[in-house]
């Protein structure tokens, strides 16, 4: 099997083939750190962190990028509304981007890289295409000439002629033409600055994801990434300014994830409906917001409701309850042989499931697929009077691999219970043994209303937390 992505440069699957073998450069857009983090935000977060993990999981090293805007209008604003600094406005939700990866279970990026911090490359980068004659300045801004880079639109498939007839009417005079779009911006009073060859400003948005993906990772990255509102006009001038100096692609790999509605309508700030991770964290598990993100294919449009959310809680249960029942019948299992031919047949078909599916440009929904075939496996394999522990080991061998990406399961922390709820257990099963139902059913209640769901197995009586 090899790996194909769907590259949107050329609208087509292509195999990935990494400039050095077995080390992949990925660069992804990451966040303005003016506010916390909604859940449009989220998806790239969610998809490229599965997309990171395959490419380690088929033995790829992946220096994985992805950059926080730590300076802007919209935090020069926030900073305005709250009293303070653009500086403390950043740190306050970088921190809280960073406590709500935590909360989703991912890991941090190989490197996060701020504007602030690179602001000298950055200001390097613009002097290299003003002397080059792709940029020029007027009044303190610095602007790019599109018209010297003739591959212009190349990536969002527009032309100079098309974007100068959607252009309003009163572009900014400064301009030489309409299309021109800004490097570096004059600093307005009282605004934060950094000092340059053209006046105190700070950089345009585009800017600085080419000067940081040179910097960070070379002239031409495997893969860049992000949500299909940068395909124009951030990524398109992120080509103009790399391409026009190192003389080379930005990137081999484009790779876009679609948009998120809400109840089927757009979500924008004029419509509050905008959904925050931390209080999405607060009302689900990670793992469903996770399965939620990943059941749909990553270039498709993802519809946000409360019932696809609770779909998704009760698919990651059917999930963890299999993972749960294979583990505690193995503490009780006795026979111990060799792993039927039968069940290494079938699980070694929804291995190959999931690879399939997985090198077809990151079909996770039909990935999941092959997990819920496990999960069926794992169940008929239950209902069996006796069970060989190699098995249950073999599922459980399998499993680990499957969701070491999709991550759907996360095994929970021993937790102790406290000596009320052990005695109610215990008189639980005194109760029983008695045949005393009545009080049996009524201590099933009580522990419900805890939160501990009890089952009796074949093999004892089991407990979980809900």
């Amino acid at each position: 099997m090899t790996l194909h992505i769907y590259n949107t440069m050329s609208r087509a699957k292509e195999e990935f083939v990494p400039q050095e073998q077995g080390k992949v450069k990925m660069y992804v857009c990451g966040p303005t750190v003016y506010d916390y983090i909604h859940i449009g935000n989220a998806r790239p977060v969610i998809f490229f962190d599965a997309v990171r993990g395959y490419l380690e999981q088929i033995g790829h090293e992946v220096n994985y990028v992805v950059n926080f805007t730590d300076v802007d209008d919209k935090l020069i604003r926030k900073a305005e509304q709250l009293g303070t600094d653009v500086p403390h406005v950043a740190e306050k939700f970088i921190a809280a981007y960073y406590e709500d990866l935590e909360g989703l279970g991912i890991p941090r990026a190989s490197s996060n890289p701020r504007v602030t911090e690179n602001m000298p490359l950055i200001i390097d980068f613009i002097r290299e295409l003003v002397d080059k004659g792709y940029a020029y300045e007027n009044g303190g801004d610095v602007y790019y000439r599109t018209g010297k880079f003739p591959e212009y639109g190349k990536l969002s498939k527009q032309n100079l002629q098309e974007l100068q007839f959607g252009i309003r009417i009163g572009v900014d005079e400064r301009k030489e033409h309409p299309e021109d779009f800004v490097l570096w911006k004059a600093a307005k009073p009282g605004e934060i600055y950094w000092s340059s060859p053209w006046g105190d400003g700070r950089p345009g948005w585009h800017i600085e994801c080419s000067a940081m993906a040179r910097e960070y990772l070379g002239d031409t990255l495997d893969i860049h990434g992000g949500g299909q509102d940068l395909q124009f006009p951030h990524h398109e001038c992120e080509c103009a300014q790399s391409e026009v100096l190192t003389g080379k692609p930005l990137a081999n790999y484009w790779m876009h994830n679609g948009f998120i509605r809400i109840d089927n309508e757009k979500m924008s700030k004029s419509l509050g409906n905008g959904v925050l991770v931390k209080d999405l964290r607060t009302q689900y598990k990670r793992e469903a917001i996770r399965y939620f993100m990943l059941s749909t294919h990553y270039r498709n449009p993802l519809n946000f409701t409360e019932d696809t959310m609770e779909q998704a809680q009760k698919s990651v249960d059917r999930i963890a309850n299999a993972v749960g029942n294979l583990k505690h019948r193995l503490q009780a299992v006795t026979v111990e042989r060799e792993t039927s031919a039968e069940l290494a047949a079938r699980l070694e078909q929804i291995r190959s499931q999931y690879h399939e599916k997985m090198q077809d440009d990151f079909n996770t929904p039909d990935a999941i697929t092959a997990l819920f075939e496990w999960a069926a496996e794992a169940n008929l394999l239950l209902q069996q009077d006796v069970v060989n522990a190699g098995d249950i080991r073999a599922l459980l061998e399998l499993f680990a691999e499957l969701n070491a990406v999709l991550r759907l399961y996360t095994e929970a922390e021993p937790e102790l219970l406290d000596e009320e709820i052990e005695r109610l257990i215990e008189e639980r099963t005194e109760a029983r043994k008695a045949k005393n139902w009545a009080r049996a059913d009524e201590i099933r209640d009580i522990l419900s209303a805890e939160g501990i769901l009890l089952e009796d197995t074949a093999q004892g009586m089991r407990w979980r937390r809900k």
